[in-house]
């Protein structure tokens, strides 16, 4: 089973008055890089989160989102800033006493003053909102691989498809392959009996010239390590263990020996089924990226 490294997850808990949520977003990165983005008052948390992910996932850029909020009456703790107010109604009874003013002071009026109440946020729960987030990880992580795993399947589909392609155009090669120096054999012998003009051709050294041209365009090394770079990429889609990077791996030597291959040839018909070959890779290059 293969994975895509793009996956989604979003989930919300409510418990005893507190909320939180997490989002999750995966997208493609050579290694695992996580990044979290947590609000102050869970800050605690983070190194919690990146265990999770690790656990669950082996590569991508992981973008953990946290949101939280509590309506809890115990959440906050609000004090009159004591010295500041008593400064404020002593001015004013002081201003009422020098001007004849009525002192109209209320509770409500002291909520104008600036500072005049302290608001403190009261210390959470750590172990409440630990667990809250975990069960929390959990599920947001099991709906973004679930995600992943859907998408590596339609993955898996179409590298199988393209590496049948490629195999079927290999195999037209390797077939191609003896017919070009029978081909050449044939032309260079014609070619010669035209610039000899009826005079003995020297079969020692033309079929020298022949050997040097076969050893020359001789490609099956390639074809054979071609045609084991694909069983391999095959078996390894059906790992159960992350195979990006393998895949990547292989993908490379595809392209080392047919490149070679199509500098060696030294024929049209095998040149052009080694451009088509090399759009098919092309294609798979593309895909792997995207799998875990």
């Amino acid at each position: 089973m293969i994975y895509s490294m793009t996956g989604f997850g979003r989930g919300k808990i409510e418990e005893q008055g507190r909320e939180m949520s997490i989002e999750i977003k995966t997208l493609n990165h050579r290694f695992l890089d996580v990044y979290v983005k947590l609000p102050r008052t869970l800050s605690f948390l983070e190194e919690d989160i990146r265990s999770m992910v690790q656990q669950h996932l082996a590569r991508g850029r992981v973008e953990v989102t946290v949101s939280y909020s509590s309506q809890r009456s115990d959440a906050v703790d609000v004090q009159v800033n004591q010295p500041l107010v008593e400064a404020y109604l002593a001015c004013f009874n002081k201003l009422a006493q020098e001007y004849n003013l009525r002192n109209d002071i209320s509770v409500s009026s002291l909520l104008n003053i600036p500072d005049a109440f302290v608001v403190n946020e009261v210390e959470e729960d750590q172990e409440a909102l630990r667990q809250m987030a975990r069960a929390l990880m959990e599920q947001v992580l099991h709906e973004a691989k679930e995600m992943r795993r859907k998408e590596g399947e339609n993955l898996k589909g179409d590298l199988l498809e393209r590496i049948k392609k490629v195999e079927s155009m290999l195999k037209c090669i390797e077939q191609r392959a003896p017919q070009v120096v029978d081909e050449y054999r044939e032309k260079l012998r014609n070619r010669l009996k035209d610039l000899l003009q009826g005079s003995e051709l020297d079969e020692n050294r033309f079929n020298m010239e022949v050997v040097y041209f076969a050893e020359r365009c001789n490609i099956t090394e390639e074809i054979v390590r071609l045609f084991s770079h694909l069983e391999q990429f095959r078996d390894a889609l059906e790992s159960t263990e992350p195979i990006g990077r393998r895949l990547d791996f292989l993908v490379q030597e595809m392209n080392r020996e047919v490149n070679t291959i199509g500098s060696k040839a030294n024929d049209l018909t095998i040149i052009n089924l080694v451009v088509d070959i090399k759009s098919e890779i092309e294609k798979i290059r593309e895909q792997v990226q995207n799998i875990e």
